[in-house]
C-alpha cells in the first residue's frame, strides 16, 4: 500500500490543472498524485495526458465535492489521503510535516497545512487559513479568518494546534478513518462537508491538527465565488444540516431555533443590500434542510457530550457588535 496519495478532484478545471499541477507533481515526489475527474466537459482529460506520472480516476457524472471524493477514494489505496483543490500551489517539502505528525500522533486522524492566499501571499486564505473552528451556533471561522476579515500572516499562529475542522482545500486524513466514517455526506454536495466529517470524526474520538511548517497557496472560489446565490444556498443549507446531524439532542432543541433566527436576520441584511437572490437563497436553504431532516431527525445517532474544540462564543455578536475581527481578539489568546 502507498504511504500517501495526493488526490485532486477536478471539474472543468483545465486552466487550474495547467497552472498548478506541475508544482504538485514536482513537490509531492515520491508520493502518488491522482486526479479524479468529476465528468468534466472541458479539455481536462486531454491535458492530463501531458502528465504521465499522474494517475486518473474518471467518474461518470458530476457528484460534487463530497460525492466525487467518496467515489474516487473507493478506488485508491494509501495509508493517508491528501484531498487537494485543483487551484492550489504547493511548496517544497509540504507533505513531510503532515505525514510525520500523523505518524507520530496516533490519536489524530487529520491535519492541514497553513493555507495562504495565492494572490496576496502575505495573507491567509479564506478557506481554512490556520485551522477551523465553529461557534456555539455552528458558524465556522478560522485562526486567521473570521467572516470576511483575513489576517496578514506574521507568524501569530505558528504553533501546532488542535482544531475543530480541517479545510477541504487541503487536508490529510487517515484512509481507514475516512472509510470507517463513511466518507463525506454526499447530500452536502459542496461546502461544509469537511466540517461535518471532522465533527463525526471527533465524536468517534479522533483529533485534528494544524501544522504550520507545511504551507500552500490557494486561489479560492474556483468553482463558486461568494457572489453566487448557489454558494449562499449551500452554505446556509449545510450549516443547518451539520447542526441537525451532530449536535447532542438536548443542545439542538434550543440552539437550532436561535440559529434559524440569526440566519433570518442575515437574509434581511442581504435584502437591504439589494441582494434579493441571496435573500431567497437563505430561505430556500432553510426550507430544504429542515424538510429533508424532518423524517429522520429522531433516528440520527448523536453524541451525548459536547464536542471538544467547539468554541463557546457567538461569532456574529463578537464580530459585528463588539468589533472583534480576529481569532486572537475573540479568544484573548494567540
Amino acid at each position: 500500500m502507498e504511504k500517501v496519495a495526493v488526490v485532486i478532484l477536478n471539474y472543468n478545471g483545465e486552466q487550474f490543472l495547467k497552472k498548478f499541477l506541475p508544482s504538485v507533481v514536482k513537490h509531492s515526489h515520491p508520493h502518488k498524485v491522482i486526479v479524479a475527474d468529476n465528468c468534466s466537459t472541458d479539455h481536462s482529460i486531454e491535458l492530463l495526458n501531458e502528465f504521465p506520472s499522474v494517475e486518473k480516476v474518471i467518474l461518470n457524472e458530476n457528484y460534487g465535492y463530497a460525492g466525487g471524493y467518496n467515489q474516487a477514494l473507493k478506488q485508491i489505496e494509501a495509508e493517508y489521503f491528501v484531498l487537494l483543490n485543483s487551484d492550489v500551489e504547493v511548496t517544497p517539502n509540504w507533505l513531510n510535516p503532515l505525514t510525520e505528525f500523523l505518524d507520530s500522533n496516533p490519536a489524530y486522524a487529520a491535519a492541514q497545512p497553513k493555507i495562504l492566499s495565492f494572490y496576496n501571499r502575505d495573507f491567509f486564505e479564506y478557506a481554512g487559513a490556520a485551522g477551523g473552528f465553529i461557534d456555539t451556533f455552528g458558524y465556522p471561522f478560522c485562526r486567521g479568518r473570521v467572516f470576511d476579515s483575513v489576517e496578514k500572516d506574521v507568524g501569530q499562529y505558528d504553533q501546532v494546534t488542535d482544531i475543530f475542522w480541517t479545510s477541504g482545500a487541503c487536508m490529510m486524513i487517515r484512509s481507514e478513518v475516512f472509510h470507517q466514517l463513511g466518507g463525506f455526506d454526499s447530500e452536502f454536495f459542496a461546502h461544509m462537508e469537511e466540517i461535518d466529517l471532522c465533527w463525526r470524526m471527533k465524536s468517534a474520538g479522533w483529533k485534528a491538527a494544524f501544522i504550520p511548517t507545511s504551507s500552500i497557496y490557494h486561489v479560492g472560489g474556483g468553482t463558486l465565488n461568494k457572489t453566487s446565490p448557489k454558494k449562499t444556498f449551500l452554505n446556509f443549507r449545510n450549516g443547518i444540516s451539520v447542526l441537525i446531524k451532530n449536535l447532542p439532542r438536548k443542545k439542538l432543541i434550543w440552539i437550532l431555533p436561535i440559529r434559524i433566527l440569526l440566519d433570518w436576520v442575515a437574509s434581511l441584511l442581504l435584502w437591504r443590500n439589494n441582494s434579493y437572490d441571496h435573500f431567497a437563497a437563505v430561505w430556500k436553504a432553510h426550507f430544504q434542510s429542515l424538510s429533508s431532516s424532518r423524517n429522520n431527525i429522531n433516528s440520527i445517532k448523536r453524541s451525548n457530550t459536547a464536542i471538544n474544540g467547539q468554541k463557546p462564543a457567538l461569532i456574529p455578536f463578537e464580530y459585528y457588535i463588539r468589533g472583534k475581527k480576529t481569532y486572537s481578539d475573540i479568544n484573548n489568546t494567540k
